[in-house]
């Protein structure tokens, strides 16, 4: 038995992964664990609701406005995982029978799907780039003054990080998928 930790994933093709490869990796997954953390904590501010209105029988000031911003920075942040597990929804009906019958047609098509990804979610963050500038000039906020504020630019950076990590991971995808096109 060796003192040696295990990869948190498995070397794709048995080729072992570079630092930098390990790097992002653990920036996908550190992402991921932040929208899981982002859950717990939206769990909590919905629990907290229904029991200020049953107990008070009013609504906790900012809980919708936060749970909206919550959701889409959750979303964002866990986007790179499920791209890099292969969990997106895609037409498995079409895309399964297709890469059995012409591995390279399929191949094709999955690298088409990932370079449209890497495009969408690049256009997305750069625009989100604007929105988070607009944010901090303006000192934008969600909430009732004098009652209760947040400011959005947090949620903001956290949406532009989480769609930017997952246009990247859409690239690798792309650039990992020339590698294998070349090697056959």
């Amino acid at each position: 038995m060796t003192d040696e930790p295990k990869p948190i994933a498995p070397p794709v093709g048995g080729v072992k992964e570079s630092g930098l490869e390990r790097a992002w990796h653990r920036l996908v997954e550190a992402s991921a664990a932040l929208g899981t953390v982002l859950i717990g904590v939206l769990m909590l501010i919905i629990c907290a609701d229904i029991v200020a209105r049953n107990v008070m029988g009013a609504s906790l000031p900012l809980v919708s406005e936060a749970g909206a911003l919550l959701v889409v920075t959750l979303v964002a942040l866990q986007l790179a995982a499920t791209v890099r597990a292969g969990r997106l929804a895609r037409t498995e009906v079409f895309i399964v029978p297709l890469e059995r019958k012409r591995p390279v047609l399929g191949a094709i098509l999955n690298g088409l799907f990932d370079l449209t990804g890497a495009v969408i979610l690049g256009i997305i963050a750069w625009a989100s780039i604007r929105v988070v500038q607009k944010d901090l000039a303006a000192a934008e906020f969600i909430g009732v003054p004098g009652l209760a504020t947040l400011p959005t630019w947090p949620f903001r950076v956290l949406i532009l990080a989480g769609f930017a990590i997952a246009a990247v991971e859409f690239a690798v995808r792309v650039i990992a998928a020339l590698k294998m096109g070349v090697r056959r």
